[in-house]
């Protein structure tokens, strides 16, 4: 339940703020410390890489007994890199959801504790939220502007109107883009995670070797769907006899782009949808830098900017649930002790 926050200093009253922030709603654990000059002071990323490259994808349960093991550790080392205690900071911020739930509550229960000792605010950031804002933290970027969070969950056009304000205009109706990624992957058995490896062997293929399927985009509106491409790997696959480094490369090559087919295909349907701008891209899906580099033809045809948030901060990463807290800080909306995690957590319920 939020609280109007009137008896808590917000930024207008206070020179800095700094605020910690927690992220645990996947494989990553992360800490990061944030300033309200959006000066990142901290921004530690404990990967789980090897836990769950045995099982070509994340599992669960594995998932949150690594972010109880790593969480503490992480948090300590965000306060040695920022130089600071935890005396020192003005609030938590923690991933509430979406997520795997079971890593969300581990996160969650952290914040909370640290919260009730040090008697600071609380604010339950919405992972996506902080997917959306993360250009804002390293750029001039301004409302409105035309979003795709594109990630190994989630794989959504949005219209950002403001701080809370989400339409969103379109999405995947079944696998999001980068589980399609991770399981072309795996079919080609090049391990977890998927994305980074499919774009290094994609550089190397003809991305016309393979014609694969264009799903949904003879529809009207900018929904998605990748599950059909994800079917059509996996039935060349077994058609071919032998996956040679050359099909291996030209099966990366195609797949790639097609995905980006799709979705230059559907922008140009959500560019009509939201009058704006500024396209951001942003997810974990917009490290690929040729995705980018097909999506900034679509906007530049529609003289319009496109940015991304760096590298960095387009994986999960607590920097941007920090900043999260404080776009929500300054407008005084906190968190009590007894918020509940969420598996599923719209951003239009926001």
């Amino acid at each position: 339940m939020q609280k109007d926050g009137s008896d808590i200093m917000t930024l207008s009253e206070a020179k800095l703020t700094t605020i910690l922030g927690i992220e645990s709603s996947c494989d990553d654990t992360s800490v990061a410390i944030v300033r309200s000059d959006k000066k990142i002071l901290s921004n530690i990323i404990v990967t789980q890489f090897e836990e769950h490259a045995p099982y070509n994808g994340v599992v669960p349960e594995i998932a949150s007994r690594a972010h109880m093991q790593n969480l503490e550790t992480a948090a300590r080392q965000a306060l040695i890199e920022a130089d600071m205690k935890l005396e020192d900071i003005d609030a938590i911020a923690v991933t509430a959801g979406p997520g795997l739930i079971g890593g969300v509550i581990v996160g969650a229960m952290f914040a909370k504790g640290l919260a009730s000792v040090l008697k600071k605010p609380l604010i339950a950031v919405n992972h996506l939220e902080g997917h959306a804002l993360s250009a804002m933290l390293t750029s001039d970027l301004e409302f409105p502007y035309l979003l795709l969070l594109a990630s190994g969950g989630h794989c959504q056009f949005i219209g950002v109107s403001g701080l809370g304000r989400y339409q969103i205009l379109g999405q995947t109706l079944d696998d999001a883009v980068g589980e399609a990624f991770d399981k072309t992957a795996k079919l080609l058995g090049l391990g977890y995670p998927g994305g980074p490896a499919i774009e290094k062997l994609a550089k190397l293929g003809n991305p016309k070797a393979y014609k694969l399927p264009l799903s949904m985009t003879d529809r009207a509106g900018c929904d998605m769907s990748f599950s059909g491409l994800k079917t059509a790997v996996r039935q060349l696959v077994q058609k071919e006899s032998k996956l040679t480094k050359e099909v291996v490369q030209d099966i990366c090559a195609s797949f790639q782009y097609t995905v980006a087919e799709i979705l230059s295909l559907r922008l140009a349907n959500a560019i009509e949808m939201f009058s704006s701008k500024v396209f951001v891209i942003a997810g974990g899906v917009a490290a690929n830098l040729y995705l980018r580099t097909r999506l900034q033809e679509v906007v530049s045809r529609y003289d319009m900017h496109l940015t991304a948030p760096p590298l960095a901060l387009c994986t999960d990463n607590a920097a941007m649930i920090a900043f999260a807290g404080l776009k929500r800080l300054e407008l005084g909306l906190i968190d009590d002790l007894g918020f509940c995690p969420r598996a599923r957590w719209s951003l239009e319920d926001l």
